[in-house]
């Protein structure tokens, strides 16, 4: 049964929690995604696989997920990224954010998200039970597809995509 932390606005444990527990009360918790670019400024995204209980099938950034009670973000962040993508990159942390959006089946997503930004050129070798697909994108692609087709990609790429997106012209261009 996997768990989850429980924080509060300024992101101090208050608490573990069942994961789907937590997504059914829509309880702030722990969360972190991930954002890898390659050496040409394209973003590495993941299309979930359709098996998963929430957003099944739905494009979202390289990697996200929740560290577990006792478990330190950078840790979490490198175990989810090789779990999820088969992928050992560095990665820093950029900024942080709290969001809150219904979900289907009754669940919400109520998240302190901790944003991690890195660059990966090498190989990626999915989970096909986390991944069911890959692709690399520039930003102007990443944008236009979420103006066209909101709802192929994940609520909470949909709010942290354009943070990201301000994040990386700063500092990358």
């Amino acid at each position: 049964m996997e768990q989850v932390i429980l924080v509060d606005t300024n992101d101090s444990e208050v608490g573990i929690m069942e994961k789907m527990e937590a997504h059914k009360q829509a309880l702030l918790h722990r969360a972190f995604s991930v954002f890898l670019f390659n050496k040409q400024g394209k973003m590495l995204l993941q299309q979930r696989a359709f098996s998963k209980y929430h957003s099944p099938g739905l494009w979202t950034n390289t990697c996200c997920s929740h560290p577990r009670p006792g478990e330190s973000l950078d840790h979490a962040v490198t175990r989810r990224l090789q779990e999820e993508m088969g992928i050992e990159a560095t990665v820093s942390k950029a900024f942080d954010f709290i969001y809150k959006a219904a979900l289907p089946n009754e669940l919400s997503e109520h998240e302190f998200d901790h944003v991690y930004i890195g660059q990966y050129d090498g190989e990626v070798t999915p989970n096909p039970l986390e991944v069911g697909n890959f692709v690399y994108q520039s930003i102007e692609e990443v944008k236009s597809n979420l103006e066209t087709y909101p709802d192929k990609y994940t609520v909470w790429f949909q709010i942290a995509f354009p943070k990201v997106a301000q994040w990386h012209e700063s500092n990358f261009n």
